[in-house]
């Protein structure tokens, strides 16, 4: 059980200090009475807020197909981010939505978002090495042998201590390829491709685990089940 207007501040409705007024403009009842202590204890399922049930109390996961030009900041500085695709309420969620590793500006694709802390640090943990697929366009004719020296676990980026872990590459055509990695270093696709003289000109996820992009159009969401991942 938590507090009532801990509750409606987690799930995004209003701030504790708002929930009085709520309460006193009896927009929230508790078992079909009206609710008038905002320290009540209370079961979501037992909650009205104006006269419906409380939206998501559990948690939220989510797979979004992010699209170029959004960040995944929360950090309105740095442009507009990829929250902004979601529901105003989910947006003002505590323990706040976020998502799961990041897609840079100008990478499009398969991004999961959720509020769930532990989930987060599960999938971006190197321990667990979750594979994700890309597909790349670069500026010029992929150079021979690339395959093999992404694969070796031996290739070195600038201001890297430690190796690439291996990585599988799939050549499409003589400038596209499909990269699967098990890490996600910072703008890593971008640095190893550059590392051998090519520029990355377009950069897209579709696979994250098991979990494949499909047909979901650029811009939208689809909610997943909270134990996919379980």
């Amino acid at each position: 059980m938590r507090r009532l207007d801990q509750l409606l501040t987690n799930l995004g409705y209003c701030s504790r200090r708002e929930a009085r007024a709520w309460l006193k403009a009896g927009r929230v009842t508790v078992r079909g009475a009206p609710a008038t202590d905002p320290g009540q204890k209370v079961l979501p399922a037992d909650i009205r807020i104006d006269g419906e049930p409380p939206d998501h109390p559990d948690n939220l996961l989510l797979m979004l197909h992010k699209p170029t030009g959004l960040v995944c900041s929360h950090d309105e500085r740095e442009g507009p981010n990829v929250y902004s695709l979601l529901p105003p309420r989910w947006r003002q969620r505590y323990p706040a939505v976020t998502s799961i590793g990041r897609l840079d500006k100008d990478t499009s694709g398969l991004l999961l978002l959720t509020d769930q802390s532990p989930l987060v640090h599960r999938l971006t943990s190197p321990k667990h090495k979750v594979p994700k697929i890309y597909r790349t366009l670069v500026d010029r004719n992929l150079p021979p042998g690339l395959a093999a020296l992404f694969a070796s676990g031996t290739l070195m980026l600038p201001g890297e201590k430690d190796a690439c872990a291996p990585a599988t590459l799939d050549v499409l055509s003589e400038r596209e390829a499909e990269i699967t990695l098990t890490e996600g270093r910072y703008h890593q696709i971008r640095r190893m491709f550059a590392s051998q003289g090519c520029e990355v000109v377009e950069l897209h996820r579709t696979r994250f685990g098991a979990l494949e992009l499909g047909n979901l159009a650029a811009g939208q969401w689809r909610e997943l089940p909270l134990d996919y991942f379980a």
